[in-house]
């Protein structure tokens, strides 16, 4: 444990499951101490007492970022109380991906989408941004997708929601930058834990980039945490591309 995020306070949303898990467990082996957010109250615990088994600090707060900005502003009120007064990295994970085609998504699920996506993150973002900054500074990393810059037939809303986070990335970062607060963003691939034996439908869209396989969470994980450390003291607005290759290169197979 080198506990390059020693002292910290972080808020992880989406912290149940997957990547926004696997970045809640690595700020707490640096040694922050992370407050885990989601929607259930049992997974929540399942992954505070992992955490506190492997002598780290966490706790759970449920939330239900449904793209109001009272549910973000309650979060960041309940988060920054348990954590002691103050958030000093969030990670904005929290997202739904509806598969459906355009014709396939009705106004509801497209509404939704864009609530939990994009509304969520960003009234979550104007709520603990200033504090932040008037504290002297923070970290702010969002979760895009290599979806929103490669084109992709199915989940074309959750694409273009993506895309719009990435772009809130930019902008945050001038407009809370020059006050202390970087803001970046993480653009995984195709990530997630597989079961072993089992052949995943993801691997597919693995086909010929470098890594050639799907990636796992703690992957991105381990980027969160640059990105959240002082390591990345001059890095502002960038989204960081964590998916073996898909975007940038192609292998042509001989």
């Amino acid at each position: 444990m080198s506990e390059r995020l020693r002292g910290k306070r972080a808020l992880v949303t989406g912290a149940t499951s997957n990547i926004g898990r696997a970045i809640a467990e690595a700020f707490a082996s640096e040694g922050a101490h992370v407050v885990v957010s989601g929607r259930s109250v049992e997974r929540g615990a399942d992954v505070v007492d992992g955490i506190r088994a492997r002598g780290g600090r966490a706790d759970f707060v449920r939330a239900d970022l449904d793209g109001s900005a009272e549910a973000s502003q309650g979060l960041a009120r309940e988060a920054a109380s348990v954590l002691g007064g103050g958030i000093d990295i969030l990670v904005n994970n929290a997202g739904i991906f509806p598969g459906d085609s355009t014709t396939d998504t009705d106004e509801k699920t497209f509404d939704r989408i864009y609530a939990v996506n994009v509304k969520a993150p960003f009234f979550l973002t104007a709520a603990i941004a200033p504090a932040m900054a008037e504290a002297g500074g923070g970290a702010i990393i969002n979760l895009g997708s290599w979806v929103a810059r490669l084109g992709f037939p199915l989940g074309v809303a959750y694409s273009s929601s993506k895309g719009a986070v990435e772009t809130l990335t930019r902008a945050w970062a001038t407009e809370f930058g020059p006050r202390g607060v970087r803001v970046n963003a993480l653009s995984p691939g195709v990530v997630k834990d597989l079961v072993p034996g089992e052949v995943d439908p993801g691997e597919a869209m693995m086909n010929g980039t470098p890594a050639g396989r799907i990636g796992e969470p703690r992957a991105v994980a381990h980027a969160a945490v640059y990105l959240a450390s002082d390591e990345a003291a001059f890095v502002h607005g960038v989204v960081l591309d964590v998916d073996g290759g898909r975007t940038t290169a192609a292998v042509i197979a001989a």
